[in-house]
């Protein structure tokens, strides 16, 4: 079995793709694997029985465990040959150095070839990728090859030497592959605009190509060359049809720095990227403890500068999400779109995963921090002079106009306290009147705890819009309580909330823990109103139908709903069954009533 350390790591991870590398008690590296969900992969090796000695030798010397959270199983797939490659740990099977993926290649050239290749040579060349699989590639060039003739040759296509006829079109050009350029009957400028629908093609952006075929299709069909448009409209299908596969790196992003940052009150999580030959080579995230409210350009500055000392980077370029001051001669890089972008996306993504684990952590190992922490949240989110470290929540229900009840529920440090939940049966409101119901439960139950002097919450929370705010402000104004107890209303349908006296509502971040506590509150208070409402109803439905017979009193009802389970079974029960149940008697009075009701 995992050690408590490795255990609560474990049951943190998230349930995505990425990779996970095992590590010893000495902090050295033991093994790197890819997983499409990292929690279930992980904790297999500490569930099962291993039949392999190595295995059961390697799950014995972990100590700790770290990974790095990708888009995709396929990246995973190639940030764990990268990793590999680069740390050769001694549990994995060892990656030769010439062992890689394949990649396209634009070669560098005046009418520029496409074509496969594992070797990238530093020539001017583009490449695209790299691909897992090799049938990936040969769709992919297949597909450019039917979308946009070019050349396969290696000739030097120098313009005096096309000029001068030194070469000939061949079998490519005659069967239709080829448009000749070999000749000059093919323009440089049009077989560079091909080049640079392809480039799109293989980055996924199918949007020019598509375009430029929907105005040829039309084109085509206004001559009446309906073949002609046809061919065009095939080539529309497989470009909508395809799927282009998904890279870690573009490979021009070489030998960078990537680093961002997640912060909240006491915390900040910078997460360290470094890109070495267009590959993820390390991912590490810093967690810094505030002092003296820090902000985030403070932080990664200081982050940036330990972070690059640690591991002894020597990069020239970093990327971050916002200017920082550095070290002099590192050019700083702020990505706003593209593939830049993205790693940058991802080493946000992975600061947020290493925060949301330390919070998973926290609430199992330190309660006291983490309900410190949510209790100091809220306080910010909610605008409160106070910790709310006692809420109450209202909501009213009435399905179909009848049976109006009301529930209170109540949370004290941010969990359920339900020995505190309290049902209200609304006495003054005659009819379906949700307003008049808020006010009547509002006011008695915050006169009853002045009464009875109990400690009043921090927050008080209504299920409902503007309407119902007012009605609970209305309480509060008679209890002398208004300005005394922060009250906020929400509204069902946006997630609104409504403050008193602000016509403006506050719009939390819908993955904020203070909105999904509000949240938790609000549903907590509809599932015990509703329960109360249904026992109600059920138990207004039996007296209706067995106590109002005569001589069948309360105890004589719960022995029949103990038997038959139902008042229509005992509708349709016959007289011995009855009659074995609460006696001949009684079950004369029960068959003359349910017979006289039909």
């Amino acid at each position: 079995m995992a050690e408590a350390s490795v255990t609560l790591q474990i049951s943190t991870l998230p349930e995505s793709p990425g990779v996970y590398q095992y590590y010893d008690k000495d902090d050295k590296l033991l093994y790197v694997g890819k997983a499409k969900n990292l929690k279930k992969r992980v904790n297999s090796y500490f569930t099962k029985q291993h039949d392999n000695a190595r295995t059961k030798l390697l799950v014995k010397k972990i100590k700790s465990i770290r990974h790095i959270v990708v888009a995709t199983e396929t990246d995973a797939l190639l940030l764990e040959n990268n990793l590999i490659k680069k740390y050769q740990p001694r549990y994995n099977v060892m990656l030769k150095d010439d062992k890689s993926y394949p990649w396209i290649c634009i070669k560098n050239e005046r009418f520029p070839r496409v074509f496969s290749t594992r070797k990238l040579i530093k020539d001017g060349s583009e490449y695209y990728g790299p691909y897992t699989s090799m049938r990936t590639v040969h769709t992919l060039l297949d597909l450019i090859k039917g979308l946009y003739p070019l050349r396969t040759c290696n000739y030097d296509l120098a313009e005096e030497k096309i000029r001068a006829g030194k070469y000939k079109v061949c079998l490519e050009y005659h069967l239709g592959n080829c448009l000749g350029p070999c000749e000059g009957l093919f323009s440089e400028a049009q077989y560079h605009e091909n080049i640079e629908a392809i480039r799109n093609i293989v980055k996924g952006n199918f949007k020019d190509s598509l375009t430029r075929f929907r105005s040829q299709m039309k084109t085509f069909a206004a001559e009446l060359k309906y073949e002609d448009a046809q061919r065009v409209k095939e080539k529309i299908d497989i470009l909508e049809n395809y799927q282009a596969k998904s890279t870690v790196v573009n490979p021009k992003i070489s030998d960078v720095d990537v680093f961002s940052i997640v912060s909240d009150e006491s915390y900040a999580y910078v997460n360290f990227l470094q890109i070495s030959f267009g590959a993820i080579i390390r991912s590490h995230t810093l967690e810094i403890r505030k002092k003296l409210d820090e902000t985030d350009k403070q932080l990664l500055q200081l982050a940036v500068i330990e972070l690059r000392q640690r591991f002894q980077s020597q990069s020239k370029q970093i990327f971050v999400p916002f200017t920082i001051d550095t070290e002099e001669g590192v050019k700083i890089h702020i990505p706003k779109a593209g593939d830049k972008k993205q790693i940058l996306d991802l080493s946000i993504r992975n600061a947020k995963y290493y925060r949301m684990e330390r919070f998973k952590q926290a609430k199992i190992v330190d309660p006291d921090r983490h309900e410190k922490r949510i209790m100091a949240q809220m306080k910010k989110d909610l605008r409160l002079s106070e910790e709310p470290r006692h809420i109450e929540c209202f909501d009213n229900s009435n399905i179909q106009g009848t049976h109006p009840v009301a529930a209170c529920v109540v949370f004290k440090n941010g969990k359920p306290s339900k020995k505190e939940y309290r049902k209200f049966n609304i006495k003054t409101v005659e009819g379906p009147d949700d307003f008049a119901s808020m006010e009547e439960v509002v006011y008695r139950r915050y006169k009853r705890m002045l009464d009875e002097e109990q400690p009043l919450p921090q927050l008080i929370i209504i299920d409902g819009g503007k309407g119902q705010l007012s009605s609970a402000l209305k309480s509060l104004d008679k209890l002398g309580l208004r300005g005394k107890i922060a009250i906020v209303g929400i509204a069902k349908r946006l997630e609104e909330l409504f403050y008193p006296d602000d016509p403006i509502p506050l719009y939390l971040d819908k993955k904020s823990e203070t909105l999904k506590i509000i949240q938790q509150l609000r549903n907590e208070a509809h599932r015990f109103g509703i329960t109360f409402h249904r026992d109600k109803r059920s138990k207004d439905a039996l007296n209706t139908a067995l106590e109002t017979i005569p001589g069948i009193g309360e105890k004589t009802v719960m022995e029949l709903l103990k038997h038959f389970k139902s008042t229509k079974r005992i509708a349709k029960a016959s007289f011995d069954e009855l009659a074995e149940v609460v006696g001949a008697s009684r079950a004369k009075k029960i068959i003359t009533h349910f017979q006289s009701t039909q």
